[in-house]
């Protein structure tokens, strides 16, 4: 326990006089009576009213006492706390272009990314994470966070016609640099995952691995389809139908953009080998980070003036029945 104003503890000092002048005062206004043998009153009975004469001013120092801990605002905390840990700044690249609902993964590429992002993402509680959505555009649906309750919560909202349809990975990585590159972690990464090649986008994908280079940032690309053509559903009035699609992803581009940021380029064709790719990326070196942990101050007065008010209580009613005739 702590208290918010501990200067007021200082006021139980004077208490101590307060019990000096009352042990004083008791002496001074008791009676005496000199007599040549007092074994005639050994046995004499003692009313209970004996016992009780001091409890009202014993009552009145627990008052005074839980008054000033009131004043003194005792809290219950764990306050801040700084804590070194182990972990990396990654970033998630994830494209919502409307090909990623084909369905050569289950049940759809888009789902399968988030699944296995979202098991990738409980692996490493220590990490601070971040979420970059792009498709014929980009922006950010999670800055980086320790708060992986948050960041798995925002994943309900990531799905594909959210922004302008098309596959800009420049933008994509751009967005993702400029979350990173203010990082004082040694190690920041950035995971890009796409079915397609760049066709949008004021950044081509390899003047963004540049950029990306430029400030320490690795990238590992994932390329995520079949081999072939893939099942992609087309609403019709006749409801949904099935068309088998070319899948086109420009895995030169993407090895490219690996090799220029010393990252790696993985190739996800079905479920399995998705989560593969994750376990290996999930292999990578780790650093030191400086965490700041929180914990919210409750404050304990409640208690202490409940104890007042009923010694203040009791006091008065002593006075006003048991103890009325006593001085």
């Amino acid at each position: 326990m702590v208290f918010a104003n501990i200067e007021y503890l200082f006021l139980l000092i004077l208490l101590i006089p307060y019990i000096v002048w009352y042990i004083m005062r008791r002496k001074r206004n008791e009676a005496t009576l000199q007599v040549s043998d007092a074994r005639v009153y050994a046995h004499t009975p003692k009313s209970y009213k004996i016992y009780l004469l001091h409890a009202p001013f014993v009552l009145r120092i627990i008052a005074l006492t839980a008054i000033v801990l009131v004043l003194a605002r005792p809290q219950t905390t764990n306050s801040w706390q700084n804590s070194e840990i182990e972990g990396i700044d990654i970033m998630l690249a994830i494209d919502v272009s409307t090909s990623m609902l084909a369905e050569d993964l289950k049940p759809n590429r888009l789902e399968a990314a988030k699944d296995v992002a979202a098991e990738f993402i409980n692996g490493r509680p220590n990490d601070n994470i971040g979420i970059t959505l792009f498709a014929g555009e980009s922006f950010t649906q999670c800055p980086l966070t320790t708060d992986h309750a948050v960041l798995l919560n925002l994943f309900q909202g990531i799905k594909c016609g959210i922004i302008e349809d098309g596959t800009a990975i420049g933008m994509g990585i751009a967005n993702a640099v400029t979350r990173l590159k203010d990082s004082n972690a040694k190690s920041k990464v950035i995971i890009l995952l796409t079915d397609g090649t760049n066709n949008k986008g004021d950044i081509s994908p390899l003047t963004a691995a540049e950029i990306a280079k430029s400030f320490g940032i690795r990238v590992y690309t994932v390329g995520v389809g079949t081999n072939g053509t893939a099942p992609y559903p087309y609403p019709t009035v006749a409801g949904i139908q099935y068309r088998n699609v070319p899948v086109e992803i420009d895995e030169k581009v993407l090895t490219q953009i690996a090799g220029i940021t010393d990252g790696a380029y993985y190739r996800a064709t079905s479920n399995s080998k998705l989560k593969e790719v994750y376990e290996q990326i999930d292999k990578l070196e780790k650093t030191k980070l400086n965490v700041k942990e929180y914990s919210k101050r409750q404050e304990e007065y409640r208690i202490f003036a409940l104890i007042a008010f009923l010694c203040v209580l009791l006091e008065i009613l002593l006075r006003n029945s048991i103890l009325k005739k006593i001085p």
